[in-house]
């Protein structure tokens, strides 16, 4: 194996009589998107590889997508805040092209349309995004993830210009890469999922379709970011490609003391009710009082915030004081369920989400942003009145 010299954008790496080149791009270069057309017209390739995971590449696609997403799906299978941070990262994305003019992922646009019109086989060998960001969150300590989140979507709703700097960043990596970039350069447990465990992700995809595969010359279009180490494993990593996929494809699972919390807290909270009555029945009556202003309140809160619907905001009052003592059921999926049903998203709101979003306002006008904020908001509310309803209860106790 070789590859050609670190400053130019082309890797040749050989395996046997098969051949992988790879071509470093420039995520919002006219150029690299030239460039990518230039090398797939010369007929040298068999399949062409790209930086992208099965839903970035369907999203490039069919970006109308989101216009058939089931709300009510999206609740029940716990994945809201995952599609919220989808559409933090799009709103990003968008930001940009209007901005500057130009359109991140032109060159894997470019890729891709000219593999068709060549009739190559298209190969993705990026891993899933939803995986690499439940990988960041898992690998970052408890105590730093809310920071994170907040930040993350802070800076993406934010009606701040794009600086040149970003776009800088940008030409080295994608979209996600530049949003945690402040963080991934300081931090191990960001970088590690975000960069290095891609470049090996993505070495064993390709190597797994060289060796295995029916391609004798694959064209590899990634970030330029990646292509050093991508290279690197390509031509050092002996470990099985099959292996590796397995392996990074997993997510970690979470620690168990931290599933015990809330059940720990639901056993405190109803000890603390078995003892106020046990004491009296007008303080066991005052705690259960306080339990529920405090913790309704705050969902209630959380949800007027999210501009819900009356009903929403009354539902969240009364779900929550239940929900938070059955840690199965959350807060914000029975106001979520009832702001969709009273206020059910319209074509135009899924059709407008990609202009919506790049506008702090338009994630409450959009009903399909509202939604999700409803279901965040008062799922926080919720959470923060548990323990403040507890803390309450237990100095009710102390000073009965």
């Amino acid at each position: 194996m070789n590859s050609t010299e670190q400053q130019q954008p082309l890797s040749i790496i050989k395996f046997a009589d098969r051949q992988i080149t790879l071509l470093g791009t420039a995520h919002v270069s006219r150029a690299s998107a030239e460039h990518v057309k230039a090398l797939l017209a010369t007929g040298d390739y068999d399949a062409v590889a790209v930086e992208l995971c099965p839903s970035r590449y369907h999203a490039l696609i069919n970006p109308d997508a989101l216009s058939r997403m089931d709300l009510f799906e999206v609740l029940r299978k716990g994945k809201a805040a995952m599609v919220t941070a989808s559409l933090a990262l799009a709103a990003y994305q968008q930001r940009i092209a209007e901005q500057f003019g130009i359109e991140p992922g032109a060159e894997m646009r470019a890729a891709v349309d000219s593999a068709h019109t060549a009739k190559l086989p298209v190969v993705l060998i990026d891993r899933e995004v939803g995986t690499t960001l439940k990988r960041i969150y898992r690998n970052v300590p408890w105590w730093q993830r809310f920071n994170l989140i907040a930040g993350l979507f802070a800076s993406l709703v934010s009606r701040d210009t794009v600086s040149e700097e970003e776009v800088e960043r940008l030409k080295e990596g994608d979209v996600l890469e530049t949003t945690f970039s402040q963080f991934a350069a300081e931090a191990r447990p960001l970088y590690t999922p975000l960069i290095d465990e891609r470049d090996r992700y993505m070495a064993a995809r390709l190597r797994e379709e060289i060796t295995h595969g029916e391609y004798h010359h694959l064209l590899g279009v990634i970030g330029a970011g990646h292509l050093r180490g991508v290279t690197r494993y390509l031509e050092q990593d002996s470990a099985s490609a099959k292996k590796i996929i397995t392996e990074l494809d997993q997510v970690p699972s979470p620690s168990r003391w931290p599933k015990l919390i809330p059940w720990v807290i639901v056993a405190l909270i109803l000890t603390g009710f078995i003892f106020g009555f046990y004491q009296s029945s007008e303080l066991g009556w005052q705690l259960v009082i306080d339990w529920i202003v405090i913790n309704g309140g705050l969902a209630a809160l959380g949800a007027l915030v999210a501009r819900a619907h009356p009903l929403t905001v009354v539902g969240a009052f009364f779900a929550a004081p239940l929900t938070s003592l059955n840690p199965t059921i959350g807060a914000g999926m029975v106001t979520a369920a009832i702001e969709t049903f009273l206020r059910r998203p319209t074509v135009g709101d899924f059709s407008r989400l990609r202009q919506d979003t790049t506008r702090l306002k338009g994630w409450w006008h959009n009903r399909v942003t509202r939604i999700l904020l409803v279901f965040l908001l008062s799922t926080l509310g919720s959470a923060i009145g548990t323990y403040a309803a507890g803390f309450k209860i237990i100095d009710r106790l102390a000073g009965a």
